[in-house]
C-alpha cells in the first residue's frame, strides 16, 4: 500500500523543475550529464543518461561514472521514497556498488530498478527493529533497441535514528 508521504515524495520527483533544482543543488555532477528520472512509482523507478560531452568517455561512449549515477539513482529514488519524512527517521546509506558492462553505451541509456517491495520491505524491518538492514538492488541499463549495456548491483544499508 502506498503511504501519503511516499506519495509526495514521488510527486516531487516527477516535477521537472524541482527535481532539477534538487539535482542542480544536491548532485551537481547527475544535472549536467543529464541524468534524468523518466518514471517513478513506489514498485519502480526509471531513470536515464544521455551519451552527450558532458557524460563521454574518450572512447565515444558514456563514461562508466554517468552510467553509475543512473543506475544508484534509479534505486536510491526508490529507498529516499520509503524514508521521506519517516518518524522515527531513517538513515539510508551506500555499502556497495557493482557493475557489469555488456555494450558500449552509445546513445541514451535507460536504467530500471524494480525493487520498490523489497526496499520497503527492508525500511519497515528497519523501524521495527531498531537495527541496520541491507538491502542488493539491481538496476539494468539499456539501450534504445532493448540491448543490455550495464548492470549495476548497488547495497543500501537502511536504519531507523534515535
Amino acid at each position: 500500500m502506498t503511504g501519503k508521504k511516499t506519495d509526495q515524495f514521488l510527486a516531487l520527483t516527477r516535477h521537472p523543475l524541482k527535481f532539477r533544482l534538487f539535482l542542480l543543488a544536491k548532485l551537481p555532477a547527475a544535472f549536467f550529464c543529464g541524468v534524468r528520472v523518466a518514471s517513478a512509482g513506489e514498485e519502480r523507478c526509471t531513470v536515464t543518461v544521455p551519451y552527450k560531452w558532458m557524460s563521454q568517455n574518450p572512447f565515444r561512449s558514456t563514461y562508466f561514472a554517468c552510467l553509475a549515477m543512473a543506475a544508484e539513482m534509479s534505486t536510491g529514488l526508490l529507498g529516499m521514497a520509503q524514508i521521506y519524512k519517516r518518524q522515527p527517521g531513517v538513515s539510508m546509506l551506500v555499502r556497495n556498488i557493482e557493475g557489469e558492462f555488456m555494450k558500449k553505451a552509445t546513445g541514451k541509456t535507460i536504467f530500471v530498478c524494480e525493487d520498490g517491495a523489497l526496499i520497503r520491505q527492508l525500511v519497515e524491518e528497519s523501524i521495527a527493529t531498531g537495527e541496520s538492514r541491507s538491502v542488493r538492488t539491481k538496476s539494468t541499463g539499456t539501450n534504445s533497441d532493448g540491448e543490455v549495456v550495464a548492470v549495476f548491483y548497488i547495497t543500501w544499508s537502511f536504519k531507523a535514528k534515535g
